[in-house]
């Protein structure tokens, strides 16, 4: 089954697509450390910022792995490196019972909240609270139950693309759509935290375009904002990035990222990058209008009696450019004007005879 041709979408109202400016999702994910106060405070912070959602995580350590000290359940490096499974989404999850409380201050907020959910229980808990689109993250992409019960709430679906390759989103696009979702968005990703910007191979996302038909966009793992602000120039419609009250915090996902001015930057920048494209036009911008007397152009630099030869003396090409273009200095050399021209009149083609 291919997937049917979607140029854009709404999320709570918000219109998404390339045809609108970039959507901006703020993930908290583990960032609030375990104080459901500082998650509040993030959400306040990304909708100051002029981000367009939040996106929160919901599981529980027993819903996404189990309590094993085995060999596969062990982080034996990168950031997480020494803890189990278990005890690293023990740290880093969001209590469920935070969750009604979170919603309604997004709401007083006014910015929308959404989730990425691990399993079914989480799926009919946001469902409960009426959370507005899901987002399927990079390592449940390859989850085809989960991505089939969601895909049946009817709600616009985001799934992130991390470690997949093509054939794999293709299976995800396809279970989603068999199963009911109308509204489809993907992420080019790279699963790395942080991950490198050369990792990121941008030019995948107009071919993600093209391969798949659906909006696109782009989960940044990076740094600082400069891969995400490019990927707007190569068709990115969605960006999302981890922001945090401050990168020294401590947590789980803290130290790959942004904090409040960067995020702002990030929604200001991305905007600005997606109104710069514009469309095809070769016309004068309107704010090249007034630098018209910076253009060459000819102008008559003697007085001349009607009937007068213009002569390679008579005319120059100068600044400004209110008279003919220099590039019919030589159809006029030898014509003659019809009426007087006094010193330092543009040259017209009504003032030329034939």
């Amino acid at each position: 089954m291919s997937a049917v041709s979607t140029s854009s979408f709404s999320i709570a109202g918000r219109q998404v697509g390339p045809g609108y400016e970039p959507y901006v999702i703020a993930e908290v994910s583990a960032n609030h450390n375990g104080d459901i106060e500082k998650a509040k405070r993030i959400i306040t912070q990304a909708r100051q910022a002029g981000a367009d959602a939040v996106k929160i995580q919901t599981y529980r350590p027993d819903t996404i792995t189990l309590e094993s000290d085995l060999a596969d359940f062990r982080i034996v490096d990168g950031l997480w490196a020494g803890r189990t499974l278990y005890e690293l989404y023990e740290w880093a999850h969001t209590p469920w019972e935070w969750h009604p409380e979170l919603f309604a201050h997004a709401r007083k907020e006014g910015i929308t909240l959404f989730s990425s959910p691990f399993d079914s229980t989480a799926v009919d808990l946001l469902e409960e609270l009426g959370a507005p689109a899901y987002k399927i993250a990079s390592f449940e992409a390859v989850d085809i139950p989960l991505i089939e019960y969601v895909a049946s709430k009817g709600k616009p679906m985001i799934i992130s693309t991390g470690m997949a390759d093509a054939a794999e989103i293709q299976e995800a696009v396809d279970a989603a759509r068999g199963a009911g979702c109308e509204q489809l968005a993907i992420l080019h990703c790279v699963s790395g935290y942080p991950a490198p910007a050369e990792d990121y191979n941008l030019r995948t996302i107009p071919d993600m375009i093209g391969r798949f038909g659906l909006v696109t966009g782009l989960s940044d793992h990076t740094l600082d904002n400069t891969t995400a602000i490019t990927s707007i120039a190569l068709g990115a419609s969605l960006i999302e990035k981890h922001v945090t009250l401050d990168r020294s915090g401590g947590g789980p996902d803290d130290s790959f990222s942004l904090e409040p001015a960067e995020l702002a930057a990030l929604c200001r920048d991305t905007k600005t990058a997606w109104r710069s494209l514009g469309g095809i036009d070769y016309g004068r911008k309107s704010s090249e209008q007034g630098n018209v007397k910076f253009r060459r152009s000819l102008y008559f630099v003697k007085a001349l009696r009607a009937g007068d030869v213009i002569t390679e003396d008579a005319v120059r090409s100068v600044r400004p450019g209110y008279g003919l273009t220099p590039k019919y200095l030589h159809a006029i050399l030898g014509k003659t004007v019809k009426v007087d021209v006094d010193m330092h009149t543009p040259v017209k083609a009504e003032l030329i005879a034939d």
